[in-house]
């Protein structure tokens, strides 16, 4: 029997969601400020103490003796292993059930070596796109393809997926990474690239969420860079129009297309959008200009927001430093902060307030309760969706008829067609891609905040909107982050990803019985359904 009647917390929750800009200033921030200063500390301590770049590979040791001794426990007592990290340091919106499995603690936080020869960085899982950020801007270069949340771990976007503005240029976060480092279920360890015996197990490996072994070390690709972005806002109004000069601007059908370094879109409307062209640029020539923007600074206005001041301003430029620009979303964390805190970009608010932002993700899914669980996807909508750039403007109506929330992220990226060795994704359609290529141009459809049914608190059926958003993802062969929920069965997941090579590598690499599932390990570990019928009414 429940301690508090359903109707009570119903209206504690709206309670709660009337008041959440006051709760969480009042509280989530300082709170979040001091817990991530707690981390800092521990993670300090841990680097300096323990850290030691020398012994990584006794470190890795340790970690295959753990392996090691599940191997030897009676096969009917052994539980799945997970890395014994907490969900709430991930990024994902899901909670996987790590209680039940068998954790292995994986302390690998280091930066191992930089080879500027062959433009190459070697870390391990648990360095952040921030710390990568500090270690390689000064040194004149970044990844090829970084994040823009200084939290996510480049362990996690491997085994996961990462797109930024330059991957219309180099593909996805997987299409540079040289090689893993893994062990597997039987304990061996074994390094992965694309032309080695572990190939099979290199292409299957994103996207793969910790289903196919344990990694603990990778080598990526880096760039060479200059101090800063020189950056141009286009401001466009059509959607047809806007479409198009993305397409153009990023070469989705042309091959031969001199493209920019950096090329994102944000759109505010259907019928209004900025797109945004950007180069490196040396300091000499920025500093020259007088117009450099720093725009990390507390004090500033939130980068999507100052964006959007060039649909009535006209086609402008600046300079921007660039790792300012690499983390430009970061403090709003896109735009999902505003959901949060409607007056956060107000210059008081900005200047006295500001340095707190933004709120740890690792914070709130740490004091993530089961009603604002629920609320994370009844009231709100985090998907991040790769889709072909051919259907960009049946993308935007899709999302505006079943979301109505904007703006809308677009970041134009190859998706590489890689044959039998293609892993999880499935290639692009004929007509997808970019002629005389092995890769068709799709993009990132990002889509975060209140759908505008909710905000008018009117009846909103989440379920049935994110099913019709991977209805329309399948049929146009594009694939879902598996970050966010995700309201698929084993049926359609398969449709939407070929599982093929994934079933024969799970079993040529002893991941049967040692680890979960893609499918068990990525679905929600709540009843998305029936909590949708439950929240599907306004609070009241």
């Amino acid at each position: 029997m429940d301690i508090v009647p359903q109707k009570w917390r119903k209206r504690l929750i709206r309670w709660m969601e009337d008041n959440r800009a006051l709760i969480i200033v009042f509280f989530c921030l300082p709170a979040s400020f001091l817990f991530d200063l707690i981390l800092n500390t521990r993670k300090w301590i841990l680097h300096r103490l323990f850290a030691d770049p020398r012994k990584h590979d006794e470190r890795v040791q340790a970690i295959q003796k753990q392996v090691g001794k599940w191997n030897e426990l009676p096969e009917n007592t052994r539980k799945f292993m997970c890395t014994a990290r907490p969900n709430w340091q991930s990024l994902s919106t899901t909670f996987f059930k790590k209680d039940l499995c068998h954790k292995v603690p994986i302390p690998l936080y280091n930066i191992l070596s930089l080879d500027e020869k062959n433009l190459t960085v070697r870390v391990e899982p648990m360095v952040t796109v921030g710390d990568i950020c500090k270690y390689l801007i000064p040194k004149g270069y970044t990844l090829a393809v970084t994040l823009e949340i200084a939290d996510a771990t480049l362990g996690g976007l491997a085994f996961g997926v990462g797109m930024t503005t330059y991957s219309h240029k180099v593909g996805l976060y997987q299409e540079t990474i040289v090689s893993y480092e893994v062990v597997l279920g039987d304990g061996s360890l074994v390094k992965a690239t694309k032309d080695n015996q572990y190939s099979d197990l290199y292409h299957c490996l994103p996207w793969s969420h910790g289903t196919l072994g344990f990694l603990v070390g990778l080598e990526l690709q880096i760039i060479p860079v200059k101090p800063y972005i020189h950056m141009k806002y286009i401001p466009i109004k059509g959607q047809k129009k806007y479409c198009d000069l993305i397409r153009q601007y990023s070469g989705a059908m042309d091959k031969d297309k001199e493209t920019a370094d950096y090329i994102e879109a944000t759109i505010y409307s259907k019928e209004k959008a900025v797109l945004m062209v950007g180069n490196f640029e040396d300091a000499n020539i920025a500093e020259k200009s007088g117009k450099i923007n720093r725009l990390s600074r507390w004090y500033k206005p939130w980068f999507y927001k100052y964006v959007e001041t060039f649909v009535d301003r006209g086609e402008s430029d600046e300079y921007i430093p660039l790792g300012d620009y690499l983390l430009r979303h970061n403090r709003a964390i896109f735009w999902v902060v505003e959901s949060m805190i409607p007056f956060g970009n107000n210059p008081l608010f900005r200047f006295f307030v500001g340095w707190l932002l933004p709120p740890k993700p690792a914070f709130l899914k740490f004091t993530t309760t089961p009603g604002v669980r629920a609320m994370t996807f009844t009231k709100q909508v985090f998907q991040d969706i790769v889709l072909p750039m051919t259907e960009l403007e049946r993308q935007i109506d899709v999302a505006e008829e079943l979301f109505d929330t904007y703006p809308i992220l677009i970041y134009p990226c190859r998706i590489y067609d890689h044959g039998e060795k293609t892993g999880q994704l499935r290639p692009p359609r004929k007509d997808q891609m970019c002629p005389g290529t092995n890769w068709g141009m799709f993009n990132d459809l990002g889509v975060y905040g209140v759908p505008s049914a909710v905000k008018r608190r009117e009846r909103f059926d989440a379920v049935e909107a994110y099913r019709r958003m991977e209805q329309f993802t399948r049929d146009v062969g594009g694939y879902a982050f598996l970050y966010a929920d995700t309201f698929m069965d084993l049926k359609e997941f398969k449709q939407m990803f070929d599982l093929t090579l994934y079933e024969r590598v799970r079993k040529k690499y002893k991941a049967i019985g040692a680890f979960p599932h893609l499918y068990e390990k990525v679905k929600p570990e709540i009843d998305v359904f029936k909590v949708g019928k439950e929240y599907i009414d306004p609070l009241s």
